[in-house]
């Protein structure tokens, strides 16, 4: 059977989603969780979006496959039923910088990854000192100077739409770097900090950050309004364009098609995406 798991993780100590020989990343603290509370050996582990070194999520998605009587027996004595015995044991082993918020069986057609429509993460800046809260400092990056928020709007707004973004990802052989940016708008919060909606179909490495990181330098005055569109339509990554640190970045939602669709879905996201003409 085929289970989904949502997730939140505090980044912070974590080397990434992805697992890696002698690092801590969540991926091997989950399956390692999996492995205890299954007493088998460990599952494979498939999410939505392998979040990087330093990067928050609330809204986490991942799949794995267990066979069904293995389930059953690892809830041992509990009479519970064994995806809430299942729930309740990963929540007592889990350290405190990941939970497990939900567990459902789905269909052998859902796929974490590829079946997925969007992802929506969050970018949250504090510029100005009554806005900075040392609660939130793993989350909220500290900027030293002033933004204006209908600049970075106006700054991010050419970004949106169906785009090359090979100037703000890290090439990878074989890779698309063409994407559907659906969103990506900014909005002061009532406690002072910036917040950036970033939506999109998937993104590429280092992407969100790569293009927060332009926009704030348009933000606070150092660039002019149209520079992240012609770092875009430029189609090569421009040694100017800072990327965002990660701390300030979170993964907060993941959204599926119904049940019915998880398999068209997935097919059409493993194809490689088409070219696009991208002349300003």
């Amino acid at each position: 059977m085929r289970i989904r798991i949502d997730l939140a993780y505090d980044g912070t100590d974590f080397h990434g989603w992805a697992a890696q020989p002698g690092l801590r990343t969540v991926q091997g603290v989950l399956s390692d969780a999996l492995e205890t509370s299954l007493r088998t050996e460990a599952p494979q582990v498939v999410c939505a979006g392998r979040t990087d070194t330093g990067v928050h999520a609330r809204g986490q998605v991942a799949h794995t496959d267990v066979a069904a009587d293995v389930l059953a027996a690892s809830a041992g004595r509990s009479t519970d039923p064994p995806l809430e015995a299942l729930l309740r044991r990963l929540n007592g082993i889990l350290p405190p910088d990941v939970r497990v918020r939900r567990i459902a069986e789905v269909s052998g057609a859902f796929d974490a990854r590829f079946s997925a429509l969007s992802r929506r993460y969050a970018y949250r800046v504090a510029d100005a000192p009554a806005a900075v809260d040392p609660l939130h400092r793993s989350h909220v990056l500290v900027w030293p100077r002033p933004l204006d928020e209908g600049v970075l709007d106006a700054a991010s707004a050419p970004l949106v739409g169906h785009h090359d973004f090979a100037s703000f990802c890290k090439q990878r052989e074989g890779a698309t770097t063409v994407r559907v940016l659906e969103e990506l708008s900014w909005v002061r919060r009532a406690d002072g900090v910036l917040e950036a909606t970033v939506r999109a179909d998937a993104f590429c490495h280092s992407q969100v950050r790569a293009m927060v990181g332009c926009v704030l330098a348009v933000g606070e005055g150092r660039r002019p309004v149209e520079w992240a569109g012609e770092v875009l339509h430029a189609r090569r990554r421009d040694p100017r364009v800072a990327v965002a640190p990660a701390r300030g970045l979170t993964l907060e939602e993941v959204v599926y098609p119904v049940d019915d669709e998880l398999a068209a879905r997935a097919e059409l996201t493993r194809a490689r995406r088409p070219a696009v003409d991208v002349t300003p």
